[in-house]
Formats: structure tokens, sequence, C-alpha cells
């Protein structure tokens, strides 16, 4: 794509910029000066865009950033037109600088008539956990097709992240074209119509809802306004679009009266158009089950760990489903599929014991599904560690909700519980009141990791787990820094 392209289509326009850089082609887009490149097009966000967005918080000023972007090879960027008609400095820049009202609004305009120029489908995720993998997964399972698919970047679900992810469709010199499809995570933090706007952007054919569950409660306040907002997405389905639903959640089969089009159900417990039978998760890091769809049934095996991926997996085979796949080749994609990086990747180290990274985020039910997880399949091991970070956005709760779940994993067969940072010290005081006596609390997941390196002993099956504020990747960063992987 060409500037003058990309200009149009925002309906940006300028003071000074000539026919040369108009005709250049533009090689990414880039919303932060540290990683902008040569070619690459800069959006300077400002924080007026950011509320008009619906974003939480307080963000630095993009246009302050507009000088070392273009330092750094970039082609041009877009800002606001009244921001730079009051500072001199980045009028002296006109020349290099497409003017708008509000970038953010610029970057998902341009997004939408990119999609609406490929026009082709579009499926939609979210739920309040395992959007990732699901994602990963889907693509995969149609990637394993033949069908060439565009995906959301690692956890690009929000109002920058799934319009940078569309634009990878002509970034690097691809061309639009040469997708068949797109498989995009869209994900909510707030009660500002997050996931509405996101259809707005890419109205989706398919649409996905994992699950409901109590996080981002300090925004949302209740289940309630969480199942409200997840529920946009079938709102905002195609009228001919599929809605695929979780049986076995009360909150997502509740959004089957929102669309009037097809629906395809999966689930374990309730019956469902995808299914699993002879579930085995004996082995850590394995799955083997029945895959039962309306077009036949096949034996499976999923190379990952606990009740929640073989959701995501049932999620992933359904939509696959809707693309007339037969059983039989979903269950061959899915056995060559992995988990997702810090998403519960099982680790085997050369000193005989085993870590479970599920480090990259955390909530109340995915941290007990998946201490449940190590607790069943973990035969033979000689202690069963837990390391659990605080959750943060709970709201006002969220005292309540960490020593709940530290009552729960004090029943669920494990042998050591290690809080980390904050309201974690509740996790613990749960666990403590349930019986649970091999625990402990750290004020930083820096100090916990300097501890399980010098504790952790051949035998041992340790699960990391903590919201992303709280940094427990550095735990087992630390572990491998210390120890080598087995082979």
């Amino acid at each position: 794509m060409k500037v003058r392209e990309a200009s149009l289509l925002m309906g940006a326009h300028s003071i000074a910029v000539g026919a040369e850089l108009f005709d250049k082609e533009i090689t990414d887009f880039s919303i932060d000066s540290r990683s902008a490149g040569a070619g690459e097009l800069f959006f300077a966000l400002s924080q007026e865009d950011y509320v008009r967005a619906g974003f939480n918080g307080a963000f630095h000023d993009g246009h302050l950033y507009i000088k070392d972007a273009l330092a750094k090879g970039s082609l041009a960027a877009v800002a606001r037109a009244d921001r730079v008609a009051c500072d001199p400095e980045l009028l002296a820049l006109n020349n290099r600088l497409l003017l708008v009202d509000d970038a953010i609004a610029a970057l998902q305009t341009l997004a939408h008539r990119v999609y609406e120029a490929w026009a082709k489908p579009v499926v939609a995720i979210t739920g309040s956990a395992g959007k990732t993998t699901a994602k990963e997964l889907t693509a995969h399972l149609l990637n394993e097709s033949g069908r060439r698919v565009l995906k959301s970047e690692r956890n690009y679900n929000n109002g920058l992240g799934l319009p940078l992810s569309v634009l990878r469709m002509v970034s690097e010199g691809r061309r639009a074209e040469q997708f068949d499809l797109a498989v995009l995570e869209m994900g909510m933090s707030s009660p500002t119509h997050e996931i509405r706007r996101l259809c707005e952007i890419t109205p989706p054919d398919i649409a996905v809802e994992l699950l409901v569950a109590p996080v981002h409660l300090e925004y949302l306040g209740s289940i309630e306004n969480i199942a409200a907002a997840k529920a946009e997405l079938i709102e905002g389905l195609k009228p001919e679009g599929v809605a695929v639903l979780n049986s076995d959640d009360e909150w997502v089969i509740k959004m089957r009266a929102k669309h009037l089009g097809r629906t395809v159900t999966f689930g374990i417990d309730k019956a469902a158009d995808v299914a699993a039978q002879d579930i085995d998760t004996s082995q850590l890091g394995l799955i083997k089950f029945r895959l039962l769809t309306p077009l036949g049934s096949a034996p499976a095996t999923l190379h990952m760990s606990g009740r929640h991926n073989l959701m995501n997996a049932l999620a992933a085979g359904a939509v696959a489903t809707c693309f007339e796949i037969k059983p039989a080749e979903i269950a061959v994609a899915l056995n060559t599929a992995r988990p997702p990086s810090m998403r519960g990747e099982v680790l085997d180290f050369a000193a005989g014991f085993r870590v479970v990274d599920d480090s990259y985020n955390s909530n109340p039910r995915s941290l007990v599904n998946m201490v449940r997880t190590i607790a069943e399949s973990a035969g033979g091991a000689r202690r069963r560690i837990v390391i659990a970070g605080e959750m943060l956005e709970l709201g006002p709760a969220e005292e309540a909700l960490h020593r709940e779940a530290g009552r729960e994993i004090s029943g669920a067969g494990v042998d050591v519980l290690w809080g980390v940072r904050g309201l974690a010290a509740e996790l613990i005081a749960g666990a403590r009141e349930a019986g649970m006596i091999e625990t402990r609390f750290f004020e930083t997941s820096d100090e916990a990791a300097e501890a399980i390196s010098g504790e952790i002993r051949e035998g041992d099956l340790l699960l990391v787990k903590g919201s992303r504020g709280v940094a427990t990747e550095k735990i087992v960063a630390a572990i491998r820094r210390r120890f080598p992987l087995a082979g």
C-alpha cells in the first residue's frame, strides 16, 4: 500500500507532503516509536484518542515521538491536526505528516476499508480466558486444511491490536488477496462497548464465545455486565453468520437468543454439536479423546493439558466444522498443534523435574482449573508445587476471590503453594484456613524466582501462573537460566 492510498482511505489531509512521498510503498504500520522502522507509517496516538476509543488509564502523547520515528526511517506520521497546528516543532515536519482529527479512529478506518476491499470471511473469538489458544488452534486447523489464514498477532485483540492485525494483509509486501480468511481475537476490559467497535471494523462471519468468568470486575462490576459485554460479539454477527457457543457455560448458551441465524455448539458436559468422549488426561501435556461432530467422529490427540484446553480445541473444531472439514482431518491437525508461549507449556528439565509455564495471565477460574489439571495428571511426581501470582482487575470482591481460590487449591491435591505479590497473600491465607501447611508468600516474582531456583529438585512438578502485571514469567526464566532443558 502506498502512502497516497492510505491517506485517501483514512480521509487524511496534508500541508506539504509531496508526490514523491505519496508514491512510496508503506512496509508496515506502527504505534510505538521504539520499534518503528524503515518504510513504516507511524500513528501518533494521544490521550484524547485513547479516551474516545474507551481505553482506561493515562497514556503518553505519541506526538512527542514523531521525530524519533521519522529518524528511524518511518516514511510519515499520522497526527492530530489540532495538535500539529499549535506546535512549531511539528509544523517544521509538515512535509512528513498526514493530518487527521483522531489517530486511533484513522487507524481503525484504514483497517476497516482494507477489510471491505478484501471482503472475505472473518472468524472472531472472545471469552474471559483462552482467546489466544483458541485463536491459534483455529488458525492451525484452517491452515492445515489448505486455507490461507490471517490471524491476530500474539494477543492483539483491542482497538489497536485488531486493526494492526488486519493491516498485516498489506504489510511487508503482502497483498490482501493472498489470504482466504481471518481469525481474530476480540477482547474487552471496560464497559465502553469495545467488542461492538471491533465488530464494526471487521464484522464477523463466525463468532466464537468461549466462556464468561469473573475477570475485569474492577471496571465491569458484575458477571452479568461481563456477559453482556461479551455478547456484543454475537450481536455484531452478520445476519447470515454462525454463532459458535460453549454449551457448558450458562452465560454463553443464553447468547443463542441474540442471533436468529445458525448456531453451532461445543462442549463436554452438556449436549453439543461438537463434543469429546472417552477423555484421557492421565499424561501431563497430552489429552486423548474421541472427537464428535455433525460430520462424524474420529480419535484425536491434543498435546496440551487441562479441560480448558480441550474446550479450546473443541471450539476450534466447531469452527472447522462450519467450513465442512471432516473430523478425521481435524484430528490430524490437532495432533500437530502446540500451546502458545507461556500458556500451559510443559518444560522437561535435565535435572528430572517439570515446569508448566502458564505465566501469561490468570484469573480465579483459570488458576483453579490449571491446579486441578496438574494434580490429576502428574502421576509419579514427588511434589506438586504451585507458584501463583496476584490476580488483577477483580474489583471490590478481589480479596474474597483470592481467598476462595486458595481454599479450592488446598483441596485440589497439590503439596506446596507459594503466592507472589499483593493479594496473593489472601490466596495463601485461604489455603492455610483450609488446612494447607506448606505455603509461602513473596513480595515480587524476582524473590520467588531466587527461592525456587534453589529449592526445586528431581521429581518435582511446578506450575507457574499469574496476571501479566506480576511478571511470573521471570520465575520460569530464572529456572531456565540455571537448569538446562532435557535433550
